[in-house]
């Protein structure tokens, strides 16, 4: 059987989606909201710099990040959007101080119609873009000035205090100057959510987190490409079940060998080393499933569990994290030692040296594992200073560990991908001048899948390749 149209369509498959990818990137990149170099309310006062929203985000992400709420609607459970909380809680001061002006209660108080014509002036003043380039800064009015100040004292009371309904432990975060960078942070992510793009009238974050105060909705294309994602999506599903249905059953009984070549196999050294790998995913696994339950606890208990004030020593942000962090390890430890264990029952093969690299291999996943783990917990709990970022935890959602570990699980993978390759490309050397591999465990059917084990290798060692932007970025 052929399957020279089947690998022309994974091809054209695979480039059209990169190119995509690639393409949506750019556009991204290119039509990012602008940081400014300064925020200055109408009368000259400047209330922070661009360099206080970076370090603001460098502040977030050191005690969880994305662990600890989200940020346009990145991130996790309890806490809130912070974007979306900091927009509604703007936009509700500024609507009840002018209600008060105007001799009200507050906004709520208020009869429809006067409700309505102070909405009008809301979204003039927040989806108003502002944003000079010549000058690269952000202009507000007075009054939104007066809203980030008490705002500012608000969330140093939720991070510093603590929430119970949260999850925010007390102290997450104490030190006011740090404090106030990580709202001007929320200030400027709420900014880009509730202001039009230039000549536009969709904001940079097409109008999302929904707010019906400032006409926040979402637009006709957002729904229109929503529905058509998925419908393509359904659409090649059952594209791909159609045609192998309707292909013609081919018999593999000639393709398959006398007996399964892993029964009665005799471990070779590597392969026993290997075993060590599987006690260590084992390990982990309960970790991970003990964490869960901490982690789901704690949303209803948002500082303890059953009365044990646990998050004194571990903080929701530190057993989410760890929880995330161990299901990857486990999965990813799993699969490295099902690769070395497999490969050489199917090149029936040992090159030199292949124990040594295995035991290798083991030695710095625990280092990566342990030292990553520990790392995380102690960037939450301040302990790390400066160093967050490389010893601690980024602060992105599956990718928590800091960037020292991330490099070194890097390293690692890249190895085993040598360990890996140097199996598999002898083997295909040898499948290709047979008649069939009967060998091949995974690919009995046609020469032509021997490459995707080294192929499939390459990638799972690329996929956790560190970016080049630092902390911040």
């Amino acid at each position: 059987m052929s399957y020279r149209k089947l690998w022309i369509a994974l091809g054209l498959v695979l480039a059209i989606s990169f190119a995509v990818l690639g393409g949506v990137g750019i556009k991204v990149l290119n039509s990012a909201p602008p940081i400014p170099a300064e925020v200055v309310s109408a009368d000259g006062r400047v209330l922070f710099t661009g360099e206080t929203i970076r370090d603001g985000q460098n502040v977030w992400q050191s005690i969880g990040g994305q662990e600890v709420g989200t940020i346009w609607g990145h991130g996790s459970y309890i806490a809130p959007d912070w974007s979306a909380d900091w927009l509604h809680r703007e936009c509700m001061f500024i609507l009840d101080k002018w209600a008060r002006e105007s001799g009200a209660q507050n906004y709520a108080a208020l009869d429809v119609e006067r409700q309505a014509a102070l909405g009008a002036g809301l979204r003039q003043v927040l989806r108003t873009n502002t944003y000079d380039a010549a000058t690269d800064r952000i202009t507000v009015d007075p009054i939104r000035a007066e809203a980030f100040d008490e705002l500012n004292r608000y969330y140093s009371d939720v991070f510093s205090r603590g929430r119970n309904e949260y999850a925010i432990q007390r102290g997450a975060m104490s030190d006011p100057d740090k404090l106030r960078q990580m709202s001007s942070f929320f200030w400027w992510t709420a900014w880009a959510a509730s202001t039009n793009r230039p000549a536009g009238n969709v904001t940079y974050t097409q109008n999302w987190p929904h707010e019906p105060l400032i006409g926040n909705e979402p637009t006709s294309s957002t729904i229109v490409w929503s529905v058509l994602s998925f419908v393509l999506l359904l659409a090649g599903i059952g594209g791909m079940v159609w045609y192998f249905a309707s292909q013609p059953r081919v018999e593999a009984e000639d393709l398959l060998p006398d007996s399964d070549p892993l029964l009665g196999l005799r471990p070779t050294p590597s392969q026993r080393a290997t075993v060590k790998f599987f006690f260590v995913v084992a390990a982990l696994w309960v970790v991970q499933v003990a964490l869960g339950a901490i982690t789901a606890h704690y949303g209803v208990e948002g500082s303890g569990f059953y009365g044990i004030p646990l998050d004194r020593w571990l903080p929701y942000a530190v057993t989410r994290t760890w929880h995330l962090q161990i299901g990857i390890f486990w999965i990813a430890t799993s699969w490295l030692a099902t690769g070395l264990y497999v490969a050489p029952a199917v090149s029936g093969y040992e090159p030199k040296g292949q124990r040594l690299g295995v035991n290798a291999l083991f030695g710095a996943l625990l280092l990566v594992v342990v030292g990553s783990l520990a790392g995380e917990w102690m960037s939450i709990q301040h302990k790390l200073g400066n160093l967050w970022f490389w010893l601690g935890t980024q602060g992105y959602e599956y990718v928590d560990l800091g960037r020292l570990w991330q490099i070194l699980l890097f390293v690692g993978l890249v190895f085993w991908l040598w360990l890996m390759w140097r199996l598999c490309v002898r083997h295909c050397k040898s499948a290709i001048r047979a008649t069939h591999f009967w060998r091949c465990l995974w690919f009995r059917v046609s020469r032509s899948l021997c490459f995707m084990p080294p192929v499939s290798c390459t990638a799972s060692a690329a996929i956790w390749s560190p970016p080049s932007t630092g902390a911040g970025g």
